[in-house]
């Protein structure tokens, strides 16, 4: 099953190359990978990008995700990316879907509306792009949706 990294990967390691950034968690990390002369400002999650490209950096990165967000609501639907984001977040084991919540805030879609799915109540005018692997058989269907 896709996520939004299927559509963004390629994209984001362009933008790193092409700008000179790069990840490191230590500091032998980032000593390997610096270059000479060049002043870094640290993102979070042990991003480094030159300072002279921060703002374009950020500036492609928002619009690279963007886009990508946009083809995945686009192929897969909101229930498929709800319900992917829901197993990826083991709701089914704990019955919190704040993670899923928080995960999705990017794509516009509201706490009402993944509560509502996890729960089995699917908005009509998005049940049409449910994924293929969602629909192959109604055993599975019975794993993924509960009657309304």
């Amino acid at each position: 099953m896709k996520s939004l990294s299927d559509y963004t990967q390629d994209a984001i390691s362009d933008l790193y190359k092409r700008t000179g950034a790069f990840w490191a968690f230590s500091q032998e990390q980032f000593n390997e990978q610096k270059q000479d002369g060049v002043k870094y400002i640290q993102l979070p999650s042990g991003c480094f990008v030159p300072e002279d490209s921060v703002k374009n950096f950020l500036r492609e990165q928002r619009q690279i995700i963007t886009r990508g967000i946009e083809q995945d609501l686009a192929e897969r639907g909101m229930i498929a990316i709800v319900l992917a984001e829901l197993d990826n977040h083991e709701y089914s084991y704990t019955g919190d879907p704040s993670d899923t919540i928080d995960a999705l805030e990017e794509y516009g879609i509201t706490a009402e509306e993944v509560i509502s799915i996890a729960n089995g109540n699917y908005p009509e005018d998005r049940f049409e792009r449910i994924s293929d692997d969602l629909r192959t058989s109604p055993e599975q269907q019975t794993n993924h949706f509960s009657p309304g």
